[in-house]
This record gives C-alpha cells, sequence and structure tokens, in this order.
C-alpha cells in the first residue's frame, strides 16, 4: 500500500499538472464508479493535496473528490509509461479539458474513489492522527500521541488515529535504524528510545519522499516510473539477507498477519 512518501509524491505530481483543469468526460469499467461519469462532468480542480493516504481533490461548486489508493493503485498523467505491467490495469480514466487524460490503474480494484461535499470531508478524515512531516509535529506531540497506547510498536506505528502516513515499509525501517525490536511494547520503551523513534519518523519519511517513494512492488509515479527508496532499504522484504551492520541474517515474522523483517540480534 502506497505509504506517505508515496502519496505525497503523488499529490506533488498531480498538482504540477491538474490545477484549474475541468473534468469533460469518465471512463470506468467498475460499477460502483460510473456515477463518477455525471458528477465530475464540467467541474474544474481547484486545489490538491493529502492527508494521511488520502488524496483530496477540490473542485468547484463546493465539492471534493476522495481517493485512497489502498493496496495497489496509482494515478498515470497523459503519456506515462505503458511498458510497465503495473502501469496497465487501467480501471478508471479521466478526460480533462486540455485533452489529456488522468487514469488510474489498480490492480486489486481496492481503491476507495468518492465524490463528496467539501463540508463533508470533516467526516471522513476527523479520525487521522498527527502529520508526521508537519513543523507542529513535535517531539512532545509525538509522545501525546503514544501516550497511554499499548501493544508492539510496529503495529501502534502503523495505527492511521495515532500518526498517518506509516505502513509495513517505514515502520521496518524505522525500528531498524532505531535497533528496537517491533515486537517490544510500547509502554516498555525509554525516553531515549521514543527520541530516537520520533527522530527517525522524520529522518526516514523525508529521505524516502525525497527518493520519489518505494517501488519494491507496484507503486508508480504520475509518469508510470519507480521511486528509488527500495535501493537503500535495510530491513523490510531483505529475509535471509545479511543485516548491514552486523551481518546477521535478516528475520521475517508476522505481526497480525503482516510481515515484519529486523535483526534479530542489533533489535533485541
Amino acid at each position: 500500500m502506497p505509504e506517505l512518501p508515496e502519496v505525497e509524491t503523488t499529490v506533488r505530481g498531480l498538482q504540477k499538472v491538474l490545477i484549474d483543469r475541468t473534468f469533460v468526460d469518465v471512463w470506468t469499467d467498475i460499477q460502483k464508479f460510473t456515477k463518477l461519469k455525471k458528477e465530475l462532468k464540467n467541474k474544474k480542480i481547484k486545489k490538491i493535496w493529502r492527508r494521511g493516504k488520502n488524496i483530496i481533490f477540490d473542485i468547484s461548486e463546493d465539492y471534493s473528490l476522495l481517493v485512497h489508493q489502498k493496496m495497489t493503485g496509482h494515478f498515470l498523467y497523459d503519456n506515462w509509461n505503458k511498458e510497465d505491467k503495473y502501469n496497465s490495469y487501467i480501471h478508471l480514466k479521466f478526460f480533462l479539458d486540455n485533452g489529456r487524460v488522468l487514469a488510474f490503474s489498480d490492480l486489486r480494484k481496492f481503491a476507495k474513489v468518492k465524490l463528496l461535499k467539501t463540508k463533508d470531508l470533516i467526516k471522513e478524515l476527523d479520525s487521522l492522527g498527527p502529520e508526521p512531516l508537519e513543523k507542529g509535529f513535535t517531539f512532545n506531540k509525538f509522545k501525546e500521541a503514544l501516550k497511554n497506547k499499548r501493544g508492539k510498536i510496529k503495529q501502534v506505528l502503523m495505527k492511521q488515529e495515532v500518526i498517518v502516513g506509516i505502513g509495513n515499509i517505514y515502520a521496518d525501517e524505522i525500528l531498524w535504524e532505531t535497533k528496537i525490536h517491533p515486537f517490544k511494547d510500547v509502554s516498555k520503551l525509554t525516553e531515549k528510545q521514543l527520541k530516537d523513534i520520533y527522530q527517525s519518523i522524520k529522518k526516514t519519511l523525508r529521505k524516502a519522499l525525497k527518493m520519489g517513494g518505494t517501488s519494491t512492488s507496484d507503486y508508480r509515479n504520475i509518469k508510470g516510473e519507480k521511486g528509488t527508496f527500495g535501493k537503500v532499504i535495510k530491513a523490510y522484504r531483505r529475509e535471509g539477507e545479511q543485516c548491514y551492520r552486523c551481518k546477521t541474517k535478516i528475520q521475517r515474522k508476522k505481526i497480525n498477519a503482516r510481515s515484519t523483517c529486523f535483526c534479530p540480534k542489533c533489535q533485541a
């Protein structure tokens, strides 16, 4: 599933090409999206922004289009790379007034695409936690978000009502960097460990964003190109490979059916 760096990369790409463009038609082969053809016609895109893993298009007549890419969805604009098979699962096409096409590829067809009144967005987004890359996300805010939380630290980091944007990829990377075992209970973390995690969240997400996200699976940017953070990954999907610090083999275990990769020595 695209996480904060991938979603933000997508939003920044869309902002460059879609502001003030108007929807003239919509094509889809998914029944639940057929109403969009009528609902979006002649509506202008005024703003595109992100909240957590959601992409929001604010459009004319006080409407907003809310998109959650879920497991395998990603936007593609105009002449995208069609040689990559992950760009071929097109189930939505938005035709624009400049003659260009905004497409949506989604292998598993799980994506959420919902048109609603802008004033009703709060109902969709009010359960989300703080944004980890905003200036206001201080160490004290981080501690407050984790206050009274129980459970394995990796699980807690991935809860969107605690902190938004962190999923399986970056939770593994953050915890490897901080040498903290993913199964360690939040209540057992020291002040130093909390500070290390806080700093690593910002560092890891910023680096991934700078590198255009992670494309070890199906994520692509709006040109259909891969992000490059996968080249510097230290833990995620590295089961059986040597730890970059101590040469111990990376292990994989499951937390609530989600694979978790970590170094059993460094992250003891």
